[in-house]
C-alpha cells in the first residue's frame, strides 16, 4: 500500500519562495512518476508540475513555467517542488499525486495522493 506525506508549504509575500516534499512509504520502491496539483479557490484543481521517475523529465503547466522546479531525490525516495516568484494567485493547496498517464493524469485513489499542504502568498 502506498503512503504519500507531505510537508512544506505556508505564508510567504509575493515574489517569495518555497518549497514543497513529498515522501513517498511503500514497501518496495516503484518507477513511479510524480505529479503536483493544486486546488485553488474558486477553480478546480489543476495541473502544476510533474516529474519523471528518473529524474530526467519535467512537465509544467504555463503558468508556473521558469518559476517552479519538480525534482526527485531518489536516496530520500522524496519528490520536491520548488516555487520561486510566488505570485498571489498560486495560492491554494497543493497536492503530490502519482502519475497514471504522463504528463498530467494521475491516480485517483486516495493512497495515491498526498494529504495537502496549504501554499499562501500575500501581496
Amino acid at each position: 500500500q502506498v503512503h504519500l506525506v507531505q510537508s512544506g508549504g505556508g505564508l510567504v509575500q509575493a515574489g517569495g519562495s518555497l518549497r514543497l516534499a513529498c515522501v513517498v512509504f511503500r514497501p518496495t520502491l516503484s518507477s513511479w512518476h510524480m505529479g503536483w496539483f493544486r486546488q485553488t479557490p474558486g477553480k478546480e484543481r489543476e495541473f502544476v508540475a510533474a516529474v519523471s521517475w528518473n529524474n530526467e523529465t519535467t512537465h509544467y503547466a504555463d503558468v508556473v513555467k521558469g518559476r517552479f522546479t519538480a525534482s526527485r531525490d531518489s536516496a530520500r525516495n522524496t519528490w520536491s517542488l520548488q516555487m520561486n516568484s510566488l505570485e498571489p494567485q498560486d495560492t491554494g493547496v497543493y497536492y503530490c499525486a502519482i502519475i497514471r498517464n504522463w504528463p498530467n493524469q494521475p491516480y485517483s485513489d486516495r493512497d495515491s495522493w498526498g494529504q495537502g499542504t496549504q501554499v499562501t502568498v500575500s501581496s
